[in-house]
């Protein structure tokens, strides 16, 4: 049984689904490009926004986003 904190999150990603959605393969088949348009300084947001809104809304996707990031600017900065 759901408690009141999950049923709340619940309710509030059904309120903001999409009719374009994407699900967890597209967005980490396009996460690579995402992530590398916004350390480019790219509004990665305005160009692909389903992947934003996926990763807005996707914890597992989200943390994939954020150990890609953290990696490309490690070596970068070698």
């Amino acid at each position: 049984m759901l408690d009141r904190d999950q049923l709340s999150s619940l309710v509030r990603l059904i309120a903001t689904t999409r009719p374009d959605e994407i699900g967890c393969d597209e967005c980490l088949e396009e996460v690579d490009r995402f992530v590398e348009m916004k350390l480019a300084g790219l509004d990665a947001s305005e160009a692909m926004p389903l992947v934003q809104d996926h990763l807005d809304k996707c914890r597992d996707c989200r943390e994939e986003f954020e150990a890609l990031s953290r990696a490309l600017r490690a070596v970068e900065g070698s």
